[in-house]
């Protein structure tokens, strides 16, 4: 049975027809009946009721009602406008969300926004990773990022200083995961970013940053699955071995990254 935290809720117009079609495509993506069950079982074990998560890139806001729905409160934070619209229409009064409408990097300021009026999900700041992806992972061949918006940027560090630590981080901004960890200047307990084959590098500046900050270990969820894919968290060198290797087929997904516990 569709519960009603599982329903999309009513959709702000976008601007222009393409706008629309591209939202509704991502409402029937991120917010298909189910998705929240699942997604509250994979975090279950990443955010304990209480926690403060960040959750950037919010898109939609799915993973932002996920995390709340386990006890969490969320600063989630969308620079697009009509998704940050549609954000406010959903989760605006949500006692445990706090929306923010600004993009994260590795310095505060501005920055400009590539957005797809068709592909509003995957708008991007990473302006290299836009003009080469399309030509290296056939899922982006057909995207085309037709506007530029400058948006405001803040840091991680910013953000922990306002806020405090989060329990758990997610970072999905197509491309722009490096830099947003380039921001962080501390160890977080647990985070997640968005890998896309074709730009492995970009995972792979994950990593080394992370190192740099502490011990990590790793577990990937392919593409929009709710389900870890290895049974034993693999180091940073296994990792990248696997992105390399035997996922080397999956055209995108997530990495999570959670600190080893000292023996």
């Amino acid at each position: 049975m569709t519960t009603q935290s599982d329903r999309p809720p009513r959709w702000p117009g976008a601007g222009g027809w393409r706008g629309r079609l591209g939202l509704l495509r991502s409402m029937a993506i991120y917010w298909r009946p189910g998705r929240q069950r699942g997604l509250r079982r994979l975090y279950r074990g990443l955010v304990p009721p209480g926690a403060l998560v960040f959750d950037v890139g919010a898109h939609l806001g799915d993973r932002t009602l996920a995390f709340a729905g386990l006890g969490a409160r969320v600063v989630a934070l969308e620079p697009q406008p009509s998704l940050y619209a549609w954000l406010r229409r959903r989760l605006g009064s949500h006692p445990a969300v706090m929306l923010r409408p600004e993009a994260v990097g590795a310095a505060p300021g501005t920055a400009e926004l590539a957005v797809s009026r068709a592909n509003p999900t995957v708008s991007t700041l990473a302006h290299d990773w836009r003009r080469g992806i399309g030509a290296a992972n056939p899922t982006f061949r057909g995207v085309t990022w037709e506007d530029r918006i400058r948006v405001p940027v803040t840091t991680l560090d910013a953000l922990i200083a306002e806020h405090g630590r989060p329990a758990f981080c997610k970072v999905d901004v197509e491309g722009y995961e490096a830099e947003v960890l380039a921001g962080l200047s501390e160890p977080l307990p647990a985070l997640s970013f968005e890998f896309v084959q074709g730009s492995v590098d970009v995972a792979r500046a994950c990593v080394e940053q992370l190192g740099a900050l502490g011990d990590y270990r790793y577990n990937v969820v392919i593409g929009e699955g709710r389900r870890f894919h290895y049974a034993d968290w693999l180091d940073a060198g296994a990792l990248m071995e696997a992105l390399h290797g035997e996922l080397a087929d999956a055209s995108s997904g997530d990495v999570y990254a959670r600190r080893a516990v000292a023996r």
